[in-house]
């Protein structure tokens, strides 16, 4: 396989920014993507909740509910037209630019949701519209997470890169913790005010949470690392022809890395709220409580992972991680459908922790993988990829179920399935990692005069 080869990388390391200055922009980040996550997770909950019935009213239930699970899979396949866009900001402009690009995109796309006229409205250009406003979302978060990753690590100490590439993916539970938050404060109000046009609230808050996240992004400081890369003037003219050429395979290994980081959010989250709310009967409260305490542990469980992957290494972080929910899968959808509600609750709260630490490292294990000079669209590319199939979880999921009578075991299936390609990204990401290592000391050697050819 094709691997990044060592003249990729800078000539010299630049110096990392003051500790201060690192936990500043790793916590501006942190919010940062927090609030993007907020923005793209809003839709998934209310896909699984209330969608259905506001933009495909003339189908049944399991139908309706089919369609909105599509529609958030549409989102995921812009995510590799917006990782090439602003992946090719973000490697040749700067990686701050192209941070200030997304939750731009981001804001205004989520925020006009909120604004769409119904069905009974405008007919079929209802959900036509909510399409294309959800491609716009994933155009932006195609970008989004690698540049974060990036301009965390980018200004860490080299010995702390896998734990400050954890602090991003803190986002992502406080997302989904305010999303979750909103969507309990909606259950109090009946149905009907819900459907004419409460829903919107989650959505339209999105605009004033763009002001917050654009004025954080705007006090980030350039990375030294991509200074760097500017100074030696290896800024590459089409970063993505030099990633397909040359770190293809490597790109492949991190995208199937990342399948159970991001695709088991949307099966045990967005998936398994509409199954626990049409199958098993509970109440949309259960199941948003059920997310809402399984995010308040990962506020934990990221750092903690993050902080162990530092010391045992990233990639073998994700693999035991893929390793544990592997182990889980089939006994975890056992009990939930025979949950009663408490039940449920406990366990998508435990059956949540071993997903969470191949999600924590996973950042760290992609820093590992590429080149300064094209890490913003090597990283976004292979993100985006894996993110393809994690946004069709769901509805894929809901056909297995069809076909299967709704057996009990079908969720188990698809979380085993993506712990097992986990597991393989991470074995092959791991050699990979140790062999550019090793290329790197050996040219920095080579350099330095300490080993003559």
């Amino acid at each position: 396989m094709s691997t990044t080869p060592a003249a990729a990388a800078p000539p010299a390391s630049p110096t990392p920014s003051s500790s201060k200055m690192a936990r500043k922009v790793a916590g501006a980040s942190f919010i940062g993507t927090a609030l993007e996550s907020y923005d793209f997770y809003v839709f998934g909950t209310a896909a699984a909740l209330i969608l259905n019935r506001i933009f495909f009213p003339d189908v049944d239930a399991a139908t309706g509910i089919l369609l909105s699970f599509l529609t958030l899979g549409m989102g995921f396949i812009a995510r590799p037209l917006g990782a090439i866009l602003f992946g090719h900001i973000g490697d040749r402009v700067g990686r701050k630019t192209s941070l200030i690009g997304t939750i731009v995109l981001m804001g205004t796309a989520t925020g006009a949701v909120g604004l769409l006229p119904d069905y009974n409205t405008i007919g079929i250009w209802a959900p036509l519209l909510l399409v294309a406003l959800r491609l716009l979302q994933g155009l932006a978060v195609g970008g989004e997470w690698g540049g974060s990753i990036l301009i965390a690590t980018e200004h860490a100490a080299p010995r702390k890169r896998a734990l400050y590439a954890a602090i991003p993916q803190i986002g992502s539970p406080v997302g989904t913790i305010m999303v979750t938050g909103i969507f309990l404060l909606l259950t109090q109000v009946s149905d009907e005010d819900l459907a004419a046009g409460v829903w919107r609230i989650p959505f339209l808050l999105a605009f004033p949470f763009m002001g917050i996240a654009l004025y954080l992004r705007l006090a980030i400081d350039e990375t030294p690392v991509f200074k760097g890369v500017a100074q030696a003037h290896q800024i590459t003219r089409v970063p993505l022809l030099e990633v397909l050429r040359t770190q293809w395979a490597a790109v492949l290994v991190a995208a199937a890395a990342a399948l159970l980081g991001i695709g088991s959010y949307f099966l045990m989250t967005t998936y398994t709220q509409s199954y626990g709310t049409t199958v098993l009967g509970l109440p949309e409260s259960t199941v948003l409580n059920a997310a809402l305490v399984g995010s308040v542990l990962q506020l934990a469980t990221i750092p903690a992972f993050g902080f162990l992957a530092n010391r045992i290494g990233s990639a073998r972080m994700v693999m035991a991680g893929a390793v544990a929910t592997l182990l889980i899968s089939f006994p975890l959808y056992f009990i939930i459908s025979n949950a009663t509600a408490p039940v449920y609750i406990l366990t998508i709260l435990i059956g949540g922790i071993a997903p969470t630490a191949a999600w924590a490292a996973l950042g760290g294990l992609m820093a590992d993988l590429f080149p300064a000079r094209t890490g913003f669209t090597a990283m976004s590319l292979a993100y985006s990829l894996a993110g393809i199939l994690s946004g069709f979880t769901p509805s894929i999921t809901q056909v297995f179920s069809n076909a299967t009578g709704g057996a009990w075991w079908h969720p188990g299936v698809v979380l085993a399935l993506m712990s097992l390609i986990t597991i393989a990204g991470a074995l092959a990401a791991r050699r990979m990692s140790a062999r550019n290592t090793d290329a790197l000391q050996s040219a920095s050697q080579l350099n330095s005069g300490i080993v003559k050819p």
